[in-house]
């Protein structure tokens, strides 16, 4: 850690303009699942004691009565921490994970009302704030503080360029060494999710809040990053790149899924049996997402189109699929639920098309809409 001090150190330069250092810490992505997005804080380093201090919005009390049911209704609230810089690296370091340092080259004033700002935000009775993914977490808050200690400049280099990134794309790109954490993304996102964003709104990534501070410009016209260190290399693996997005080969998944139960439709038993693990999932995932869109704050999953494919109706084909596995013959209402959850899923994809605002689960489509329509086709037969 005595390297890291020295790199915080404050230089001559700067401590001739008797102004606070200010520099943001980015860190980079870690290998567990809270730590796969990466993280970044502002440094201020005192200008007569050189003493640094790192302002972190990453804090919450998971002790707290209320926290699990917040976390579940969208309302989760998080802490801005004020602690030394080196004590605040220490956790990264212990991770492997990489840390860097970008110093800014702000008017002495604007230095000192950021720093008096953060100092303010930091007391406990200031330092709560109303968490959300997308829109209020650590780094659109160190994007914040900056903007307002800038007059607004950031916000206004930043809001009006685009490089076609949804968070939707950030979230699944950033999340896909975790699989159930992708998947969880791209099934409970709605088209909330699938907007290009501004480069002012893609920084609620700390890594894309970095590459726009290199670009941006100070009061004066210079850039806004006077300089960067390497404080910690990155050990783990690295921040998963981008990459498009194909849908044809979800789509001959589902097309061999469903010619391989069309082929099965005089064996009942064997399709009930892939049928009712499928219809469960679909069924629970159906009513996770609409309490997701009608039971919390949580608007990037509201009004998710996924309904159409994730069908809560599933959940009253399990009795018809437990009787065919029983060599029984299912209820009245087993056919016309079956073409139900095809016919739902077959709107959904004419939807997709005819949408103003649409949302991008073309893969899910091309995997699930054809299933549900050959389970349809076979089961539908069979139940009469």
């Amino acid at each position: 850690m005595l390297v890291l001090a020295m790199l915080l150190a404050m230089p001559p330069l700067a401590l001739a303009a008797a102004a606070p250092r200010i520099g943001v810490m980015t860190m980079q992505p870690g290998e567990v699942f809270f730590e796969r997005f990466g993280h970044d804080a502002i440094v201020v380093v005192d200008p007569d004691s050189g003493e640094a201090v790192s302002y972190n919005f990453g804090f919450f009390d998971p002790s707290e009565p209320d926290f699990l049911s917040r976390f579940i209704r969208g309302e989760m609230m998080y802490h801005l921490v004020a602690l030394p810089a080196t004590q605040d690296l220490a956790q990264y370091q212990a991770a492997g994970r990489g840390v860097s340092m970008q110093w800014l080259d702000l008017e002495p004033d604007q230095a000192r009302a950021l720093a008096a700002l953060l100092a303010e935000r930091a007391r406990p009775e200031n330092s709560r704030y109303r968490y959300d993914y997308f829109t209020a977490n650590c780094a659109t808050q160190v994007r914040d503080a900056l903007d307002t200690a800038m007059g607004g400049a950031l916000k206004a280099q930043l809001a009006g360029r685009s490089r076609g990134n949804t968070y939707r794309s950030e979230a699944v790109r950033l999340a896909s060494p975790a699989p159930w954490m992708w998947l969880g993304f791209d099934l409970g996102l709605g088209p909330y999710a699938d907007r290009a964003l501004s480069r002012w709104e893609e920084a609620f990534v700390p890594m894309r809040l970095a590459d726009s501070l290199r670009e941006a410009r100070n009061r004066q016209g210079r850039p806004l990053v006077q300089s960067e260190q390497e404080l910690l290399p990155h050990l783990v693996a690295p921040e998963p790149v981008e990459a498009p997005r194909r849908w044809w080969p979800w789509l001959l998944a589902g097309l061999s899924l469903a010619a391989a139960i069309f082929a099965a439709r005089r064996r009942p038993r064997l399709l009930a049996g892939f049928a009712l693990p499928l219809w469960l999932l679909c069924g629970l995932a159906g009513a996770l997402l609409v309490f997701l869109w009608g039971f919390t704050a949580h608007q990037a999953g509201w009004a998710n189109r996924n309904l159409f494919l994730l069908s809560p109706l599933c959940l009253l084909l399990l009795p018809g699929g437990i009787a065919l596995l029983r060599r029984r013959v299912p209820g009245r209402l087993f056919r016309p639920l079956l073409w139900a959850v095809a016919a739902i899923a077959m709107l959904g994809w004419i939807l997709q098309w005819l949408s103003l605002q649409p949302q991008y689960n073309l893969s899910w489509i091309a995997l699930l809409l054809p299933v549900h329509v050959a389970l349809a086709l076979a089961l539908g037969r069979r139940s009469r």
